[in-house]
């Protein structure tokens, strides 16, 4: 489940990592708060649109980031990426403290951040199959996840404590501190044993159409990347759904606020650890995490009580934390070394960037329709990409699905033969 800890450069900057992704969740508590309390009268669309500046970023430069993290040092790209995000974190903290912080003021520095985290992904996700070897790829992602949902475990409880002790301010100016770990470690970790994949697809610096060509060529890619969208766009907004589900069904505050982001934690920790112990994941693991997803998210958006709530947010993390640890490990096990900068880059895009089109259409419905209804457009979305993406393998490669009552476990037929082996990893 460790085995990526052995690797030094990997065990620095998993370090550093972690105590960042602490930060950044205590950070995004805090500035949900100041919109929603300090900035706004509880205005889900306010909320909507700063988390969608922040992610509208990653649709316009993320795939030029990931050209760019074929072409330069990862690991100064992301020293230079992570310098810009915290001297961002620490204005918006200094404008809260200082009672300036304006509306428009969140959006600029949201849209800022954005950007400079636009730069960062691409760089951070391939640098780690530079860091560890192939068979050890799949653990370093798992624990990257689970790293960065223990700081979601921790950071959002956390921040809601020092929110009710000390305020928002202080609270943006630890989030700032943090991401200084990331830096020492990036500083400290030896660059001779780091493994850099030059491009082999052309001449020149990488070019951001050689990955979109690249794509294009692989169905198997493109299938996974709608799934990571439909997911990340109308799946993955806790953020909002979660602050508007206790504040407005269940009459809460925000220590309850940030006890929920920790409870969903338990679960996406759990789900990361079992996939770092996978060594390569399959489509039926996939498309099945996806589907229960959906099923626990149904009840999650029908819960009668906030006891209830928080206990149905452990499996939504846990199904959640499933669906993206092996999305992005089946991209990066499956892809080119020479252009994985740019199709990584390709999937922060589709992942991320579906955010700033789910995020106001859900803080809209919000306000509409009720607060329940922004989880159920995750549940319906899902569960419709879940059985389109079964429908389309099984009439792509001909396969046919029955259930083995014996094991209660399915078994995939093709051509008129069982398979043992899970669904093909690439579709021709």
């Amino acid at each position: 489940m460790f085995s990526a800890l052995k690797v030094r450069n990997y065990r620095i900057y998993a370090t550093g990592a972690l105590i960042s992704n602490v930060g950044t969740w205590m950070g995004r508590v805090a500035q949900d708060w100041v919109v929603l309390t300090e900035l706004t009268d509880h205005s889900a669309s306010a909320l909507g649109i700063v988390t969608g500046l922040q992610f509208l970023p990653v649709v316009l430069l993320t795939p030029v980031a990931g050209a760019l993290s074929d072409a330069f040092s990862k690991r100064k790209v992301m020293m230079v990426s992570q310098s810009l995000m915290a001297v961002f974190a620490l204005t918006m903290a200094v404008w809260v403290m200082s009672g300036h912080m304006q509306l428009w003021h969140m959006y600029l520095l949201a849209l800022l951040s954005g950007c400079a985290a636009a730069i960062d992904a691409p760089a951070r996700q391939a640098f780690v199959s530079e860091m560890v070897p192939p068979d050890r790829l799949t653990n370093a992602v798992g624990l990257n996840s689970a790293s960065f949902h223990f700081g979601r475990l921790m950071g959002p409880g956390t921040a809601g404590l020092l929110i009710a002790l000390v305020g928002t301010g202080p609270t943006l100016v630890v989030n700032s501190l943090t991401f200084v770990a990331v830096i020492v470690a990036l500083a400290v970790m030896d660059p001779t044993r780091l493994e850099p994949r030059p491009d082999r697809t052309g001449k020149g610096r990488p070019k951001v159409r050689e990955g979109i060509a690249y794509v294009r060529r692989r169905p198997d890619i493109i299938l996974i990347l709608v799934v990571a969208f439909m997911h990340g766009t109308f799946g993955m907004n806790f953020q909002i759904t979660n602050a508007l589900m206790a504040t407005e069904i269940f009459g809460k505050g925000v220590e309850e606020y940030g006890i929920t982001g920790s409870i969903m934690a338990i679960g996406s920790l759990g789900g990361a650890l079992m996939a770092a112990r996978r060594e390569r994941p399959r489509w039926r693991l996939l498309l099945g995490s996806l589907a229960a997803f959906s099923f626990v998210t149904l009840f999650l958006a029908l819960a009668p009580t906030f006891t209830i709530y928080t206990i149905l947010l452990v499996p939504t993390g846990l199904t959640a934390l499933t669906v993206m640890v092996s999305a992005n490990a089946m991209v990066q096990l499956s892809v080119d070394p020479a252009v994985r900068g740019r199709v990584m880059a390709l999937y922060m895009a589709v992942f991320f960037g579906g955010t700033p089109i789910g995020s106001p259409v859900i803080g809209w419905v919000g306000e509409v329709f009720g607060a329940r209804w922004t989880v159920l457009i995750g549940t319906i979305a899902c569960g419709l990409t879940a059985v389109a993406a079964i429908i389309y393998l099984m009439k792509h490669d001909n396969l046919r699905l029955r259930l083995r009552a014996s094991w209660l476990r399915p078994v995939y037929l093709q051509r008129g033969r069982a398979l043992t082996e899970p669904l093909p990893e690439k579709v021709n």
